[in-house]
Formats: C-alpha cells, sequence, structure tokens
C-alpha cells in the first residue's frame, strides 16, 4: 500500500501535490474543531443553530470531514468530489445558520472567513483536480485500482 500511495502522490503534478496538501490539512483541522465542540458541548454541540438539519449536518462532519481527509490522502477522485460537496454545504451551512449577524452586527462574519476562503479554494480547483488525478491514474505503470 506504501508504495502505491508514494506513486499516486509521485505520479500528480507539484501543483496538484500542493492542493492536495492543502486539503488535507483544511480537512485535518476541521475534524479536530469539530471533535473539540463535540467534546465540549456533547450531541447538543451546535444547539445555537435553531434549525436541527444544521444541528445533524454540524455534528455528521465528524464523519465527513476525516472521510474527506483519508480519500484525499489516498489520491481518490471520490475524495475531491467528496471534499467539494462537503465544503459547499459547510460553508452555505455556516452562512446561513449566522445571516443573523448580517443585521445584528455584520463584523462577527470575519469569523466566517477561513471557512469560505477554504471552500472556495476546494471547489475552485475541484475540476482540474480531478482531471489530473484521472490522468495520472491512467498513465500510471503500477496497476492502481480506478477510483
Amino acid at each position: 500500500m506504501g508504495f502505491v500511495l508514494r506513486e499516486r502522490w509521485g505520479a500528480q503534478p507539484l501543483w496538484a501535490r500542493c492542493v492536495l496538501a492543502v486539503y488535507l490539512i483544511g480537512f485535518a483541522e476541521g475534524t479536530g474543531s469539530h471533535i473539540a465542540d463535540l467534546v465540549r458541548g456533547g450531541i447538543h454541540a451546535y444547539a445555537s443553530f435553531p434549525e436541527i438539519p444544521l444541528q445533524v449536518f454540524f455534528v455528521s462532519l465528524v464523519i465527513l470531514d476525516p472521510l474527506a481527509a483519508v480519500l484525499v490522502g489516498l489520491v481518490r477522485r471520490e475524495g475531491i468530489w467528496l471534499a467539494s460537496v462537503v465544503m459547499l454545504l459547510d460553508v452555505s451551512a455556516n452562512w446561513w445558520g449566522n445571516r443573523h449577524w448580517l443585521r445584528d452586527d455584520p463584523a462577527q462574519l470575519l469569523w466566517l472567513l477561513p471557512i469560505t476562503v477554504f471552500g472556495v479554494f476546494v471547489v475552485a480547483f475541484a475540476v482540474p483536480l480531478h482531471h489530473t488525478v484521472a490522468g495520472a491514474a491512467s498513465r500510471s505503470p503500477v496497476a492502481l485500482p480506478s477510483g
């Protein structure tokens, strides 16, 4: 497995390895953040969001964030798409759940800037990264499982 993993990473151009590394860092940070929230607040850690679906989604990120990180780390195309979907939902849920700050205190929204920038980064690189990963898998001399 280690050889195949080195082959997958090594088959990527430098820009793609850098993007994959940023994905990994971002999803590792997200995993840690959501675990910390659950340790502090338990299953009701996101009770400040009045919408139950948002609360459920944020709790589910304890599974989705590390899953995306593992699939990205394995240089799987599924990981790129999962990362994009998770970030689209995460950014949207955060902005929707905190929309009251637009009226009450817009400066409070600055704390959404890092997640928004990361989300835009993930989505912006999804298609070129997918093509690069798919192309590298088809050119690899080692028989890699498709994906």
